[in-house]
């Protein structure tokens, strides 16, 4: 068959370790033979990002915004360990913080549901999906370590110079401060995105922090999405059939729980990194989980939401063979291939992506599958087969519905 052309590229972000190696293998495997592949390839390895000094990265989610759409591999964010590892020059933010801060936006993670395999929490029958606020807090932090003896202030200067300043603490011994951020228009965007996405499913939306603790920092999110839910969306909400309610976050975690899932929960930046790790581990396994950012301006980022399958990468390297799931990381593929084909009216490259995933799950469902969902599988007939081995597997299934 010809190949399927493309019009505007992806942007695309390569990644450190296992899931490098695996992305390498689904070009070769999966995407090369069947699309005319066309990308402004950006390399984040993190030998690279310490030899640019982090500026690929801001380059490439300036690509991002000219280009519309994006895919991205997993990435190292260094810690001491790396530094000496990789003989860093610094111990550089997390390229995702980067990205999620120039691109703004929210990220949506909603696991995928393959038979045969049963959540941990058995009353989860339909997928949750978190919204994860993509900018700020924690992920834009400045941060001291400090000596015992002095005075730690937070200070805000207005543009007419006057100042505000409150004390966080007397330091009578060292210890260690950090100082928070966000924009009250990032907070919209995050509000809007999250009421149109829950409208879009036609399901309901949650949204969950500590108020009651962050009296003026989570309070603050607790009021835009409020005065936006009550003047834009609640009648459009009533015509939908649908809810929005907002809850401390303890509270959220114990409703979670005990649902059945099919419903939208919005988090803060940090919560929905935690909170989306548990739902996909809870579900099965953190590499079924599909993740897209959405910016304001209608520009999509997708990538795996896990990290770079350090173990796995070592083992690799001793030439050992290595059984690692590669779904989250095809389906950033399918799910960047898809709307590009959405944006340029490429019908064959929707195809394409549509028929990428229903071949992955197939091969799941079909009983071939790797080590991680082989261990949790309670089909009768499986069989666990190699990193490669699961690429070529989907790929028999790809050439016959392609």
């Amino acid at each position: 068959m010809a190949k399927i052309q493309m019009t505007t590229p992806l942007v695309e972000m390569d990644g450190d370790e296992m899931t490098r190696v695996i992305w390498k293998m689904i070009k070769d495997i999966l995407i090369e033979p069947y699309i005319d592949l066309k990308t402004e390839y950006y390399d984040l390895g993190l030998e690279h990002r310490n030899e640019t000094d982090d500026q690929v990265t801001i380059d490439s989610a300036e690509a991002t915004k000219k280009y519309g759409v994006a895919v991205k591999c997993a990435t190292i964010t260094p810690n001491a360990a790396r530094m000496t590892e990789y003989n860093l020059k610094e111990m550089w933010k997390s390229p995702n913080g980067t990205i999620r801060a120039a691109l703004d936006g929210t990220v949506f993670r909603t696991p995928i549901l393959v038979k045969g395999i049963v959540p941990y929490i058995p009353t989860w029958t339909k997928p949750i999906t978190i919204a994860r606020h993509a900018y700020g807090d924690v992920y834009k932090n400045v941060e001291m370590q400090v000596p015992a003896g002095g005075k730690a202030e937070l200070v805000y200067t207005d543009k007419d110079g006057n100042v505000s300043r409150e004390t966080i603490l007397d330091f009578k011994t060292s210890g260690i401060i950090q100082g928070l951020h966000n924009k009250d228009d990032s907070i919209a965007s995050f509000a809007r995105a999250c009421f149109n996405y829950a409208l879009d499913l036609k399901q309901d939306l949650w949204f969950a922090t500590k108020d009651t603790i962050s009296k003026k920092y989570d309070h603050r999110f607790k009021d835009i999405f409020q005065e936006i839910f009550d003047s834009e969306y609640k009648e459009k909400f009533d015509e939908a059939g649908i809810e929005y309610f907002y809850t401390l976050i303890d509270d959220a975690v114990a409703r979670v729980i005990r649902s059945e899932g099919g419903y939208i929960w919005a988090c803060k930046n940090y919560d929905g990194d935690v909170m989306s790790d548990m739902v996909a581990t809870a579900y099965g396994s953190l590499a079924m989980m599909t993740s897209v950012l959405v910016s304001p301006s209608g520009v999509y980022e997708y990538e795996a939401a896990h990290g770079t399958v350090q173990r796995h990468y070592y083992k690799y390297l001793k030439g050992e063979s290595t059984s690692t799931n590669s779904v989250a990381t095809i389906f950033a593929w399918s799910g960047a291939f898809r709307k590009r084909g959405e944006l340029d009216n490429l019908p064959e490259l929707v195809k394409y992506a549509d028929c990428l995933e229903k071949a992955t799950i197939q091969t799941i469902e079909d009983g071939v599958m790797t080590g991680d969902l082989y261990s949790m599988s309670k089909l009768e007939n499986k069989t666990k087969v190699d990193t490669e081995g699961f690429l070529k597997a989907v790929d028999e299934r790809l050439k016959a519905m392609l």
